[in-house]
């Protein structure tokens, strides 16, 4: 679409001339044959062909409308986070503080990070599928389900963008993760400003980049998985996940999207857990999607904070990586994982269909709960956050995979930790 505005005019404009002259301007409609005047009848003073002319017109001019506003600069405010990850104590929490007959309530759970999720794109990664009837809610030893109430409560913090590509899709095998697409196929419907991406129902399906128009502009999203846990689907079954390592069809998916969008997101499920460390895989790969034409790549999958930069092509134009923005929400016991981040940057698209990346900001996001039982696990972003608060923290109780040094938990420590992810340019405190 960067390029494409001016034909596209013409394409449209030819179309409905060609309309016109077949059927006129409205709908069709059964005449009976006592009013239907004939072939060969003189034409009268109403002669609709003034209206016909003038129907045209107003569609031209309402073309030309649409590609003049293409033309024109925009910006696209984003607001990014990384994983979902609704573990067992994070939905237990939510039951806890459920009231007036509900079974769970998950704005508990978000309420004080509710105001931050504000930008015309908001993204987030759901870690866990949402499955609905017939399935078992669960929320551990890598098999989760999450109860239908989250979904309400993703959409309710208005995030607008929903990528399910990750390595839990096929927690619940196949009829799973067919149920879960027929869940958020009908939270589209009911909420058609949403947009739920990441898995196609099959390759006729996977050919239709999903898009999004934002202040004039169309962006096209796009993910990608490392793994699946090991699992994969029956050989006959017409799902299509994307992996990381499919690169010739990921750069045709690019290639595709920039004939039709302003825009290109990526969002990659890759690299290791558990460490600060980014692959080798991921800069390369990270690399070439940029190459390609995608201009932001948001990757998640490490459960902690992890780096970002500006790449920059072999034309010199720049596109964005955020590696890993660690998770959202989370009921891991470790300290790195209960800090992620939470992306703010604007994407400005100019007249010419050039695409910078401006205003980066990352600022800690931080998963709280009161005790070793991971009581009333809540987020706070850093701004709300105190140290009187990091000192009732529950997470020097709990049994630590990773040693006593991953068990400090502080003010200090956190902005040590958040130093160690992010760097001085892009980090955001208040």
């Amino acid at each position: 679409m960067r390029y494409q505005n001016t034909l596209r005019l013409i394409c449209l404009t030819y179309a409905v001339m060609s309309a016109l002259a077949i059927t006129g301007c409205g709908e069709t409609s059964q005449i009976d044959d006592e009013v239907a005047i004939p072939a060969n009848a003189p034409a009268s003073e109403s002669d609709d062909s003034t209206s016909q002319t003038d129907a045209l017109q107003e569609e031209t001019d309402a073309e030309e409308s649409i590609a003049a506003e293409s033309a024109e600069d925009a910006n696209i405010h984003v607001v990014a986070v990384g994983d979902n990850l609704v573990q067992q104590y994070v939905y237990q929490s939510a039951a806890a503080h459920a009231e007036n007959g509900e079974t769970y309530n998950f704005d508990y759970c978000y309420e004080n990070i509710k105001p931050l999720i504000c930008g015309d794109l908001n993204i987030i990664n759901q870690e866990t599928l949402i499955c609905g009837d017939g399935f078992e809610i669960t929320g551990s030893n890598y098999n989760f389900n999450s109860p239908t109430e989250l979904g309400d409560a993703v959409i309710d913090l208005e995030f607008n963008v929903i990528t399910m590509c990750n390595n839990h899709l096929l927690d619940k095998g196949e009829s799973g993760l067919s149920a879960c697409l027929n869940y958020w196929d009908a939270q589209m419907t009911a909420h058609p400003e949403t947009l739920v991406c990441g898995v196609y129902r099959d390759y006729v399906d996977m050919q239709q980049i999903r898009t999004k128009e934002v202040n004039g502009k169309t962006v096209a999203f796009l993910s990608y998985t490392e793994n699946t846990n090991g699992y994969s689907l029956p050989e006959n079954s017409e799902l299509e996940i994307i992996y990381t390592a499919q690169e010739d069809l990921i750069e045709q998916q690019i290639a595709t999207a920039n004939e039709i969008a302003d825009v290109v997101i990526v969002t990659c499920h890759w690299g290791n857990e558990d460490t600060y460390t980014v692959t080798d895989g991921e800069t390369e790969l990270a690399q070439k999607i940029i190459e390609w034409g995608a201009d932001v790549i948001i990757g998640t999958h490490s459960h902690v904070a992890h780096t970002m930069e500006y790449l920059t092509r072999s034309d010199g134009t720049q596109g964005f990586v955020f590696y890993s923005l660690g998770n959202f929400i989370s009921a891991q016991t470790d300290n790195f994982n209960l800090i992620g981040e939470l992306a703010d940057f604007d994407i400005a698209v100019d007249a010419d269909g050039s695409v910078t990346i401006e205003n980066v900001q990352v600022s800690p996001v931080i998963t709280h709960y009161d005790d070793g039982s991971l009581s009333n696990l809540r987020l706070y972003p850093y701004s709300m956050y105190s140290d009187e608060l990091a000192s009732q923290h529950g997470l020097p109780y709990c049994t630590s995979s990773t040693g006593a040094s991953y068990q400090e938990w502080s003010m200090a420590k956190i902005q040590e930790m958040f130093q160690t992810s992010v760097p001085e340019e892009f980090q955001k405190w208040d």
